[in-house]
């Protein structure tokens, strides 16, 4: 049995919040193809994770440009016009957070986020006010799934890891989390963390939507 949940912890890309470079690269690309290979050889994720960890954009767009001269003007935009980049809210997930807000249950959040470009996230949406803390990986220099970060979290806000609840759209990062005692929901949709959350007594039971686990 496990002991029941008093806080939820929330992952933002893709569970609260809608991100994805191509918004912003099918409007300089005419060709999906090569758009597709620009971000799996150029601005690929394992480029982009490390900006998650901390390195500065500027740094970050120069080890490029020195690579890939020919693509200069697309490198620079992935920074300079990343609030493109932004889908927006994600609005089932966000009633979700708000309802939990309502009730009273302890909000954090745990991110994989370039210090640099969360403040733009901040000022954009609202409801990142909801949460008690937000831990933010370029903050901290430390990304999921590495385990110090979800155990700075734990520590800096007295977190009781079996009475936690771990959201994210990553598998590896949920069994991070479940390694160090929390439980965890990989996060597919909506309907799903619904349920899931219903079941765990922090929300009303939900009609419709499909389980996962």
């Amino acid at each position: 049995m496990h002991a029941a949940v008093d806080t939820v912890i929330f992952d933002l890309g893709n569970v609260l919040i809608g991100w994805d470079p191509r918004r912003l690269y099918r409007q300089l690309f005419d060709d999906e193809a090569q758009m597709e290979w620009f971000l799996r050889e150029v601005c690929n994720s394992a480029w982009n994770e490390q900006q998650d960890a901390g390195r500065p954009w500027s740094e970050a767009t120069a080890l490029l440009r020195g690579e890939f001269p020919q693509h200069a003007a697309l490198i620079d935009a992935y920074h300079e016009r990343w609030e493109e980049t932004l889908v927006g809210a994600m609005d089932e997930s966000v009633a979700i957070l708000a309802s939990l807000n309502a009730r009273g249950v302890r909000l954090l959040a745990l991110t994989n986020w370039s210090q640099e470009t969360f403040p733009i996230a901040r000022q954009r949406f609202d409801f990142l006010q909801w949460f008690e803390g937000i831990v933010v990986s370029g903050e901290e220099r430390l990304v999921k799934p590495d385990p110090r970060i979800y155990q700075r979290l734990l520590e800096r806000y007295a977190v009781d890891p079996v009475r936690a609840l771990y959201i994210d759209d990553s598998a590896r990062n949920v069994a991070a989390a479940e390694a160090l005692g929390m439980q965890g929901w990989w996060f597919r949709d909506a309907g799903g963390l619904r349920q899931r959350l219903a079941e765990l007594g922090l929300l009303e039971g939900a009609p419709g939507g499909r389980r996962h686990g």
